[in-house]
């Protein structure tokens, strides 16, 4: 007697397989598009050390209590920071509520504003320092300067004069980015470039963003920008009653409570106030983006009821009946 097991069994590999096919044909036709956005890059903070983190703060409330570190500064905390206006609380933990949203809470908001005003009202008399000798003919790695040994007494009147050219600023200004140093986001590391990487660069080169620059180190006060039609700086003598022992003072129209003194070859900065910039306008908050609108109604999207059985046998009689009386119709003959 032969064994007929296996010719009896049905071979449904191929079968299954196939199913599985279609299943993946329809699974793929019923997907979604993928849509190709793609998130900017973000933008890393400066090492400690350099640019907007090159000092290390620290807080405290009352005279004599604990000191509190303050943590190294974003770029993008920078730039929310000059898009909101915020009276601090004195809780560093506390949540700053704005539009836009501040990412972080309020010791990230004061650790950026100390990084701005440091950045537009830190000055020293002019000649006080200077660039090293081996960076004099790069222009792009003066970031670094000397004090000037051989620096002469400048005398009061010329510190208080109008011209603001006695001054100068020695800290790097912040650019737009919120970095001292501009940072390409398109940059990549050395390792991961590869030849489809360069063929990409070769074919996004028109796309490729324009580097910010921004005044270097040293850089005069004559050369800032007027604040809402004032100097950006006010000089004048600490008493006017006795000039010959009075100090040079120097207060910033932009930031508030920033001033600047200086006699013979000591000088320093000094900050007192609501860490807030200079505004002849009241705070208008950045407005929330429009409501997106409505898709345009139409047939093709409104909901109806869904017709019951008596509903389309009646309308299916109607059209019939329409369509025998057109048959029925002898064709007019217009011929006599």
């Amino acid at each position: 007697m032969e064994d007929t097991t296996e010719e009896q069994a049905p071979d449904t590999g191929d079968q299954e397989t196939a199913d599985k096919d279609e299943d993946a044909t329809e699974d793929k036709e019923e997907a979604p598009p993928k849509p190709n956005y793609k998130p900017p890059p973000v933008i890393p903070k400066e090492e400690f050390g350099t640019g907007t983190n090159k000092k290390v703060y620290f807080v405290c409330n009352d005279a004599g209590s604990g000191w509190t570190r303050l943590p190294p500064i974003t770029p993008t905390q920078i730039i929310a920071a000059r898009q909101i206006r915020k009276f601090f609380t004195g809780d560093l933990a506390a949540k700053v509520f704005s539009y836009p949203p501040f990412p972080g809470n309020e010791g990230n908001y004061l650790r950026a504003q100390i990084a701005r005003i440091s950045a537009t009202t830190h000055i020293s008399p002019s000649n006080f320092y200077l660039f090293d000798a081996d960076e004099e003919d790069e222009m792009d790695a003066r970031d670094t300067f000397a004090v000037n040994e051989e620096f002469e007494n400048i005398p009061v009147n010329e510190l208080v004069d109008d011209s603001l050219s006695r001054w100068v600023h020695h800290v790097q200004f912040i650019l737009p980015q919120g970095r001292c140093v501009w940072f390409n986001p398109l940059e990549k590391p050395d390792d991961q470039f590869d030849d489809e990487d360069e063929d990409d660069d070769d074919k996004d080169g028109a796309d490729e963003p324009q580097p910010e620059e921004g005044p270097p180190l040293l850089t005069p006060l004559s050369e800032d920008k007027e604040v809402d039609g004032m100097p950006s700086w006010s000089p004048s003598l600490s008493s006017s009653l006795i000039p010959s022992y009075s100090i040079a003072i120097i207060q910033s129209n932009q930031w508030p409570g920033a001033s600047a003194f200086c006699i013979n070859k000591k000088f320093e900065n000094v900050y007192i106030g609501w860490g807030q910039k200079y505004s002849s306008h009241p705070i208008n908050p950045m407005l929330p983006p429009s409501v997106q609108d409505e898709y345009p109604e139409g047939p093709d999207i409104l909901e109806a009821e869904d017709p019951t059985v008596e509903q389309e046998t009646l309308l299916r009689v109607a059209q019939e009946g329409k369509l025998g009386e057109g048959e029925d119709e002898d064709p007019e003959d217009d011929d006599d």
